[in-house]
C-alpha cells in the first residue's frame, strides 16, 4: 500500500515545521509528501528547509472544500492522510495504518494545546476515542469516485470530512479503527476551533 500525507496550512506558518518533521520521522516512510498553504503566505520559507515535499503555495484562497478537492486530485497513492499543519502525527503513525485495508481507518487523538481544556470537556477527555476525523486515513479512489469533499449544509462549519466519510462508507467502504492515538491535535487561540 501507498500513502501521501497531505500537510494543509492557512496561517500556521509558524507551526508547520513541526507538522512536517513529524512526517518526516515516521518510521515508515511516506510515499508522497504534499503541502498546501491556502493563500496566506506565510510558508514560504518552507520550500528552503524542505526541499523534498511538494508545494502549493497558493495566491488567492480556495477555502477548505475546494482547497482540498484540488490536493486530493494530486495525490496518485493508494491512500491518503491529510494533517493540519497546526497538528503532528505519532512517529508510528503511518507503519500502524499501513496495516489497515479498510476504505477509510481513524485513530484515537490526543489533544494537547493551550485551549485544550474546553474540547476535553466535549469529548471527554484529552484522548478523543474512536471517532472519524479529518486525518483518518481513506481510499484515494473511493473518495475521488464518491466526488470528494462538500461542504455540510446548514451549519456554520464546512463538515467537509463527516460529509466525504459517509458518501464513502453509504457507498459500501469499510472502516477500521485503531485504538491507540496517533495524531496529536493541537487546539490553540489562533485555530478557532470550537467543540
Amino acid at each position: 500500500m501507498t500513502i501521501t500525507v497531505v500537510i494543509a496550512s492557512y496561517k500556521y506558518g509558524h507551526l508547520a515545521a513541526h507538522a512536517i518533521e513529524s512526517v518526516l520521522a515516521q518510521t515508515k516512510k511516506a510515499d508522497s509528501i504534499l503541502f498546501v498553504d491556502d493563500a496566506a503566505g506565510d510558508c514560504t520559507h518552507l520550500p528552503l528547509l524542505y526541499p523534498e515535499l511538494d508545494y502549493t503555495l497558493r495566491i488567492k484562497n480556495l477555502g477548505v472544500v475546494a482547497n482540498f478537492n484540488d490536493m486530493l486530485q494530486k495525490v496518485h497513492t493508494d491512500r491518503v492522510v491529510f494533517l493540519g499543519a497546526d497538528n503532528w502525527l505519532r512517529q508510528d503513525a503511518l507503519e500502524r495504518l499501513s496495516y489497515s485495508l479498510a476504505d477509510v481507518t481513524s485513530y484515537d487523538v490526543a489533544i494537547v494545546g493551550e485551549k485544550k481544556d474546553g474540547l476535553i470537556g466535549a469529548v471527554g477527555g484529552e484522548i478523543w476515542k474512536g471517532v472519524l476525523h479529518g486525518s483518518s486515513m481513506y481510499n484515494v479512489q473511493m473518495a475521488k469516485d464518491q466526488g470528494g469533499y462538500e461542504r455540510a449544509q446548514g451549519t456554520e462549519h464546512t463538515e467537509e470530512d463527516r460529509m466525504l466519510f459517509t458518501k464513502m462508507l453509504n457507498a459500501g467502504g469499510s472502516r477500521a479503527h485503531l485504538d491507540q492515538p496517533l495524531l496529536f491535535y493541537r487546539r490553540h487561540r489562533s485555530n478557532g476551533n470550537t467543540p
